[in-house]
């Protein structure tokens, strides 16, 4: 029987809290536990285990993460809105170590195409590319460069991985002054390149 006051938003609400204290991979159903102060067994009654406890907190990271993401770009086009979107990324990134990294994790394919997260989240990007004029194949190219350049700037900043002799905040301006000049000439795939 579950443990009165004990429900999954709640244990995966804990895990958020708990990722980013301790990281990521400190995450267990053990610790988690201990902060409701019951056995891991009670646990199982609002997660499958270990794995679904994981995949449950990538997808309300990647929610909370799409949520900033709207509010920033939200009226906005073109170049203001590429930065606003990597504004809040950044942000959440460097905010909430733990529940970023959880949103770098590999889902199955099955729960992602069911998932409001992320048919939010493809729809706020696609739709701030689009102003770009990109169709496919060229928008899931640009979003892996996006992502891409996002996750390896917030990466390297959280690590102390940048030196001291530039600003790290100017650097970031002209990245995004750089992406925004990649996307307005992005080399469109044509039906030769395709054949």
């Amino acid at each position: 029987m579950a443990r009165a006051g004990l429900t999954a938003d709640r244990v995966v609400a804990a895990a958020a809290e708990l990722a980013d204290e301790a990281g990521f991979d400190n995450v267990t159903l053990t610790a988690l536990a201990r902060r409701f102060g019951v056995k891991d067994a009670s646990l199982y009654s609002h997660v499958r285990g270990l794995a679904d406890l994981r995949t449950r907190l990538a997808l309300h990271a990647g929610g909370e993460l799409i949520d900033r993401i709207a509010v920033a770009v939200a009226g906005r086009a073109g170049k203001d809105a590429l930065a606003a979107f990597a504004g809040a990324y950044r942000a959440y990134a460097l905010e909430h170590p733990g529940r970023y990294a959880a949103t770098q994790i590999r889902i199955d394919q099955s729960l992602l195409a069911g998932s409001p997260e992320m048919r939010r989240t493809a729809e706020i990007t696609y739709g701030m590319l689009r102003a770009y004029g990109l169709e496919e194949p060229d928008l899931t190219d640009a979003v892996r460069l996006l992502r891409s350049a996002f996750h390896g700037y917030c990466a390297l900043e959280s690590a102390g991985g940048f030196g001291a002799d530039r600003d790290v905040q100017a650097s970031w301006d002209k990245a995004i002054d750089a992406l925004h000049l990649t996307l307005t000439h992005w080399p469109r795939e044509t039906e030769e390149d395709v054949d």
